[in-house]
């Protein structure tokens, strides 16, 4: 059965590198007039948005938005369209500081704050990162383990071996080509809705009225999906991604790097705006699924995402089950690399270290260590009797505590014309950030309070 799994995807993969080779084909024939030189020029400079877009929503953040759902059933709804412009804005803050910088956000940090305050940052970062990846690789081991009944301790190692390999040994504009293509498995989700059957009428009362939480455990759900959401190691990626692109595009010394034309920042908004409207859409849909079968059925308790898959097939069927434990397979291939890859970055940054997945291993040593470390105990881990798929909800309560510290410091960065080359972030944007932060402060307190 492994065997036969393990070729199935493999036809699969097959499949996929042809359409992309089908639709490349026809790019490269487009018409060249105006109208189609921007669809070009979009479609092109689509990339790092979409990919911090879509790896919000590995499988740890599946685990919270269904715990969301199952217990509070659609109550939470609301959230997913309110995270969209607060995410949207804070990862456009993000991608400017590192297009108009030339650096990455820790880097730019360094100038501004001690280095004990900079050292604490990257040290929570690492660890939060850490055991999201542990929780990541059990959660696509275990939908592995659903689709083929081999043991997932066994998909652990290989997932492990297989993301590792891939980004020690390719260059990053392989890396992200391929992570672009995978935001596709994200539609099993919407799918996976639709083919449940659902009450829309309640779904759009619990989607445009917000329900107040009124106890302590909703809070601290609020705040769990706040942290899962506009996530600290999304903050680091989209920031590095951004020096990685102009890296590719040839400039490699900071003095090429540091500016960007208004057009570039047009694009990249358009590109983050995208990656968070995919990513809050697949929040929407995991919470509006796990509702409408779990929480309606009064099945509450649900710690994990092969829990919520195992649920939904009973209710859902066979084919919604599966379409869901897949996504978690797809999903967890873009999620290790950016958890793994931001901590790396930031220490680099933090340290001094030589960096980038553009770098052969000889050459960022340190780099490439910290992404065989912090794997390395991911998987550690899940073999260690320690279920860090339990630690996982409030590993994103954590990150929902800590972001809001970071998005401050984003703020000055953001706003410093010197640092900013001049190109400071909007008055807008800034405010929009702001607000985020002053919300995610108050629900943090909210959750003690309460």
């Amino acid at each position: 059965m492994g065997v036969r799994f393990v070729l199935r995807a493999i036809a699969v993969c097959e499949w996929v590198r042809a359409v992309i080779r089908k639709f490349a084909l026809r790019l490269s024939f487009m018409p060249t007039g105006p109208p189609f030189r921007w669809i070009r020029l979009l479609l092109k400079s689509l990339g790092p948005g979409i990919i911090t877009g879509a790896a919000d929503d590995d499988p740890s953040g599946i685990a919270t938005y269904s715990v969301a759902g199952a217990q509070l059933g659609t109550k939470l709804l609301w959230t997913a369209p309110l995270t969209w412009p607060l995410m949207t804005a804070v990862q456009i803050m993000c991608a400017r500081i590192g297009m108009v910088t030339g650096q990455g956000l820790a880097a730019n940090f360094k100038q501004r704050f001690p280095s004990w305050l900079l050292g604490v940052f990257v040290m929570a970062l690492l660890v939060a990162n850490t055991i999201n990846i542990a929780a990541d690789l059990a959660g696509m081991a275990d939908a592995a383990e659903m689709l083929s009944r081999v043991n997932s301790h066994w998909f652990v190692v290989l997932f492990a071996v297989l993301i590792t390999w891939a980004t020690v040994r390719l260059q990053y504009h392989q890396i992200a080509n391929v992570l672009k293509w995978l935001v596709l498995v994200l539609f099993a989700y919407p799918i996976t809705a639709f083919v449940v059957g659902t009450d829309w009428g309640q779904v759009v009362r619990d989607t445009f009225v917000p329900s107040m939480p009124r106890t302590r455990g909703e809070w601290s759900t609020i705040v769990a999906i706040l942290g899962t959401t506009i996530s600290p190691y999304l903050f680091f990626w989209q920031a590095s991604e951004e020096v990685e692109e102009e890296k590719g595009a040839g400039q490699s010394t900071l003095a090429q790097r540091r500016g960007a034309t208004l057009q570039e920042l047009d694009m990249r908004n358009i590109d983050v705006g995208i990656g968070a409207f995919f990513s809050n859409m697949v929040m929407f849909f995991i919470i509006l699924t796990t509702a409408i079968t779990l929480n309606r059925h009064g099945i509450t308790h649900i710690e994990t995402s092969r829990q919520a898959a195992e649920a939904l097939r009973p209710l859902a069927g066979k084919f919604a089950a599966t379409l869901f434990t897949a996504g978690i397979v797809g999903v967890g291939f873009l999620a290790i690399p950016t958890l793994a890859g931001s901590a790396a970055y930031a220490f680099a940054e933090t340290f001094g270290w030589h960096q980038g997945l553009d770098k052969k291993l000889k050459r960022a040593r340190a780099f490439y260590a910290l992404i065989l470390l912090s794997t390395g105990v991911g998987v550690g881990l899940n073999f260690a009797g320690i279920n860090p798929v339990k630690a996982l909800y409030w590993t994103a309560v954590i990150n929902g505590l800590l972001a809001p510290f970071l998005l401050v410091a984003i703020l000055f960065i953001a706003s410093d014309k010197k640092l900013m080359q001049g190109q400071p972030s909007p008055r807008l944007g800034w405010t929009v950030v702001a607000i985020t932060t002053v919300a995610m402060f108050a629900a943090g307190i909210a959750m003690f309070v309460v």
